[in-house]
């Protein structure tokens, strides 16, 4: 299990494929046709696969960058309404360049949270496997360029820097499936605490 401060922001995010959404879904009882946030008591769970479904027909006419724009507009505004409100958020997100993160700390700022990471660590292989599995391959370049922003982040945070965020914790594939909870509350550690 895996335990963080009430009214904290932890960013779930890894290569394309390592397994975030699926391990949502067993966590969180999601059912992979969810169009909006789903709550479970004070933690709202946000996807941003939720903000692409809830678009995905409004707006097939427009150019791809217009919907991506769009749909990370969406799935932004969904984590920052959540945050005010009081919620706790997890919150998956597949990019992780320095920029995506930084707006994330500031973000998390402006509501008066903590900002944490949470680190899917899957070899690029398993990852590229999974994208296959689930029948949406990223390009070759485009997941050549997430991969190099995920092995510099992950170096870092091996080396014991998480910033921007507050503290980070790295779950590998077999560590993925043995995790029984992510819980919120007053002794959350700033890491995320893993009493078991």
């Amino acid at each position: 299990m895996l335990s963080y401060p009430s009214g904290s922001l932890v960013i779930l995010t890894g290569l394309p494929g390592a397994g975030k959404t699926t391990l949502l879904q067993r966590l969180y009882g999601l059912h992979g046709e969810e169009s909006r946030p789903i709550t479970t008591g004070t933690v709202a769970v946000i996807d941003s696969a939720q903000s692409k479904r809830h678009w995905e027909r409004r707006l097939g006419w427009a150019p791809y960058p217009v919907r991506r724009a769009v749909v990370f507009a969406t799935h932004i505004g969904r984590i920052r309404q959540a945050l005010a409100g009081g919620r706790s958020v997890i919150a998956h997100n597949r990019g992780c360049g320095p920029y995506v993160l930084r707006g994330f700390a500031w973000l998390a700022r402006r509501q008066g949270a903590g900002f944490h990471l949470l680190l899917l660590d899957t070899p690029p292989e398993l990852a590229l496997a999974g994208q296959r599995t689930r029948g949406r391959v990223v390009a070759p370049r485009t997941f050549a360029r997430h991969r190099r922003r995920w092995e510099s982040l992950i170096a870092r945070v091996k080396g014991g820097d998480a910033a921007p965020a507050t503290g980070a914790h790295i779950l590998d594939r077999a560590s993925a499936a043995l995790l029984e909870a992510i819980t919120f509350d007053e002794t959350g550690g700033g890491n995320g605490r893993s009493p078991r």
